[in-house]
């Protein structure tokens, strides 16, 4: 196959051939363009579905063929390393930069101390109020010292409790509710609970009339309930308010792997107070995030393989218009929310580029591999039809999950 030139751009340097570079966010027709005075083309197309870069000499967006003779400028004549290297920067820099993101948060509000200490009260109902003061260090509930594992799941079914705390040097017992109210902390996107407009702060005092002293009995309720309609008298701001939600059945992945389903609507309790926190170090919090990349890669993984097997429900996968719905809603929780949403999605789209799929950088990769073995680069006629197909399959994914957003799973 011939290699083509490009005519003669008085824009660019004047040089006949000269190959014109693209980076582009979203692929198809380009909506805004424009090339800085090296000749690279900067542009937003119209299909927002991820992005690319045409590097120097490539034929096209998939970097297959040349559209001239392959220099070392250029990614065709680049020696196999350093190609390698090219492609996968991709989604090393997408996990390093969801790896800072977590640290980065983490750097910011600090981890729990090992002691357990009351640092304030959350506006809450006169039930959810406690004698507790800042700098109470509590060394028992119930009689039941903290230390205990699984504090929680053994305290007696009651609405107020003794706390055992330390002030100023002395041990004292003062009354409050139980250590975790049905207090909105966290707001799962799309769930139940985010549909029903419920807010961080929110208080359930009643499900179905029935009030509410602890987490656990709205757990209890909602997994009874089985996704029949609940009626939820919600407290914000002094204000009492009615919503009414039906729960959905969600799978959550165990710490020894796979899947197990529940109702839920989608929110997380918490403590009723704020306790102290302290602050980390930079090796720490990157070993944190590290780790945090490293569960959420091998989660989705996971999730992605019961999907193909049909041992969880494909509600699990969003597609983009799910990720733009979820990415309101943690923006409309708060910057700490939205940030950590962000590296998220990073990592997320730093695995799915790892696929071996041909025209994603897992392909590339694929075909260096096969160059490194084979000793030479697969044919043109090759790499065509397999960048065709996969092409193909990410266009039937895509299909898939768009309809996954909006029929399958709204």
């Amino acid at each position: 196959m011939a290699p083509t030139k490009e005519p003669c751009d008085d824009n660019l340097s004047g040089e006949r051939g000269r190959q014109r570079d693209t980076f582009s966010v979203g692929f198809g027709p380009v909506v805004i363009a424009r090339k800085d005075k090296r000749g690279t083309q900067w542009q937003i197309a119209l299909y927002p579905f991820g992005g690319y870069v045409k590097f120097a000499g490539d034929a096209n967006a998939a970097s297959v063929g040349a559209t001239q003779e392959a220099g070392r400028h250029t990614m065709q004549g680049a020696p196999l390393w350093a190609r390698a290297a090219t492609v996968a920067a991709g989604p090393i820099f997408n996990f390093i930069f969801a790896i800072l993101i977590f640290a980065g948060y983490l750097l910011w509000t600090g981890k729990p101390a090992e002691t357990l200490t009351f640092e304030s009260g959350y506006d809450v109902p006169a039930a959810y109020q406690s004698d507790l003061q800042p700098g109470d260090r509590i060394t028992a509930i119930a009689g039941i010292p903290l230390e205990q594992d699984d504090i929680y799941s053994v305290l007696p079914d009651q609405p107020r409790f003794d706390y055992t705390v330390i002030r100023d040097g002395q041990e004292i017992t003062v009354e409050g509710p139980a250590p975790v109210i049905p207090r909105v902390v966290g707001l799962a996107p799309r769930s139940a609970a985010d549909d029903a407009r419920l807010r961080i702060g929110d208080v359930i005092t009643a499900i179905d009339g029935e009030p509410t002293s602890k987490f656990g009995d709205l757990v209890t309720a909602v997994a009874a309930a089985e996704g029949t309609p609940l009626t939820l008298t919600v407290w914000r701001d002094g204000t009492e308010l009615t919503r009414e939600l039906s729960a959905r059945r969600v799978d959550l992945p165990l710490p020894e792997g796979g899947f197990e389903t529940r109702w839920m609507i989608g929110i997380t309790g918490d403590t009723f107070f704020k306790a102290a926190r302290v602050s980390v170090g930079p090796w720490e919090a990157l070993s944190s995030g590290s780790e945090q990349l490293w569960w959420r890669i091998t989660t989705s993984l996971s999730g992605l393989w019961n999907i193909i097997n049909g041992s969880i429900s494909s509600c699990n996968l969003s597609g983009p218009v799910g990720i733009a719905q979820a990415s309101g809603s943690m923006a409309a929780q708060g910057t700490g929310s939205f940030i950590l949403f962000i590296g998220v999605l990073s990592a997320a789209v730093g695995l799915l580029n790892l696929f071996p799929i041909p025209i994603l950088d897992g392909g590339h990769l694929v075909f260096h591999a096969y160059e490194a073995i084979a000793r030479r680069k697969p044919s043109e006629n090759a790499l065509k039809y397999l960048m065709i197909g996969g092409l193909s399959l990410i266009g039937m994914l895509m299909t898939f999950a768009i309809l996954n957003d909006l029929i399958f799973c709204p």
